[in-house]
């Protein structure tokens, strides 16, 4: 019996660059924008939210939630407000005319949220949340996943699965929401610098499959097969040996199964259990989403620091910034939540950050001894200098005196 889903979502993630003495101009620009919206944070709508993360991190993720863009303030001063704070973000203006489905064989999805997720360095995550319509088939899921993370790379790529037929109720077409994520992410440029893969989503999704599937009767070892797929992005038909794809999984619910793997987030659920399409689905999206988001900018600041350790111009601002990061943020914990530590602690594993920051803290304390070492040259060489004027002086007065 084919696999039905009771529930299913999918975020799509693309990271990017805005150049950091661009960035204010950035804000200035989507504060233009009528397209778009400052997302702001209610205590009282957002209160898992707020219990979630620590007073800290909160202050770093939701600082621009406190600036009410109804302020009567010129947007020119708004925006140099908002590019002091450590992350603002924004939200898209979804047009609520529906297009019908043009294909009754294709893979018709809405787009139900566009949020922009800005921090202070320039380092930005546009995210696209998607859910299919018309269709409760697992295999949907998987092919439409893995079709449209890779939206940004060739027509032939795209074009791989013609019965795959993606449509929009958002945008016209698929070059339109194209040329619109390439209007909003810009130059490509910055992002390379970072080793960001400009040519494809990272993918955060959620499924609740039928419980006829998975139960107390039916072992999730008998739909094993369909989560490997699921977590590793693959289509529906491809033939894997699925021993060499396994990646990090575990399992903090009942009938729930956490992937996670570089590549992004899946979590595998049945309705088994009433939570998994009650509270579950949106916790994933919510603390558990900006979780995600917060180690991702990790990765990309640290490798922006490694960058400018390499530049002797910009030397002195890494190393200040480098201090402030681990100050602010690497050394602060982001939950007390037993299962969002739990959560937090395999992201970290997975995309390796503890290693890459030691190799980052070791560049450092080279950079810190050579620079020492340069500072105490220069202190003995002014020293000496001093010492040498003194004496000339010395001999000079005395010599004056006889005479």
């Amino acid at each position: 019996m084919e696999l039905k889903t009771k529930y299913q979502y999918t975020y799509f993630i693309y990271p990017f660059v805005v150049k950091e003495n661009k960035y204010q101009k950035y804000l200035l620009k989507l504060l233009k924008d009528e397209r778009f919206y400052l997302k702001e944070f209610e205590k009282q709508k957002n209160i898992k939210m707020y219990q979630y993360f620590l007073p800290k991190i909160g202050e770093i993720l939701f600082s621009g939630f406190s600036f009410s863009q109804d302020r009567d303030l010129p947007q020119e001063t708004a925006s140099a407000i908002l590019a002091k704070n450590p992350c603002t973000i924004f939200e898209y203006r979804l047009k609520k005319d529906v297009q019908g489905k043009t294909d009754e064989n294709g893979i018709f999805f809405k787009i139900g949220k566009i949020e922009l997720i800005c921090f202070q360095s320039g380092i930005c995550f546009l995210l696209l949340k998607t859910n299919i319509e018309g269709s409760n088939y697992f295999a949907d899921v998987l092919n439409f996943n893995y079709k449209f993370r890779d939206l940004k790379q060739t027509e032939n790529v795209l074009n791989s699965y013609d019965k795959i037929k993606i449509q929009t109720d958002a945008f016209s077409d698929m070059n339109k929401l194209t040329e619109f994520i390439e209007e909003v992410t810009g130059s490509k440029f910055e992002s390379m610098k970072l080793d960001i893969d400009t040519d494809r989503f990272l993918t955060y999704s959620y499924v609740c499959i039928d419980q006829q599937a998975w139960n107390d009767e039916k072992p999730f070892s008998n739909i094993e097969y369909q989560f490997i797929k699921f977590s590793n992005f693959l289509s529906a038909d491809d033939t894997v040996s699925y021993e060499d794809k396994k990646n990090l999984e575990f399992s903090q619910w009942k009938y729930a199964k956490l992937g996670i793997s570089k590549q992004g987030i899946t979590l595998f659920t049945s309705d088994a259990d009433m939570n998994n399409y009650t509270i579950l689905p949106d916790d994933f999206e919510n603390q558990y989403l900006y979780t995600y988001i917060l180690n991702l900018y990790k990765k990309f600041y640290l490798k922006k620091i490694e960058n400018d350790f390499q530049n002797i111009n910009k030397i002195k601002k890494a190393r200040r910034e480098f201090i402030d990061f681990t100050k602010k943020v690497w050394i602060q914990e982001i939950t007390e939540d037993e299962a969002g530590s739990y959560f937090n602690y395999n992201i970290t594993k997975v995309l390796d950050l503890d290693r890459f920051y030691m190799e980052i803290r070791n560049q450092y304390d080279i950079l810190y001894k050579e620079y020492n070492i340069e500072k105490n040259h220069k202190t003995l060489r002014y020293i000496f200098i001093s010492m040498v004027i003194l004496i000339i002086v010395t001999v000079l007065n005395y010599i004056a005196l006889i005479n």
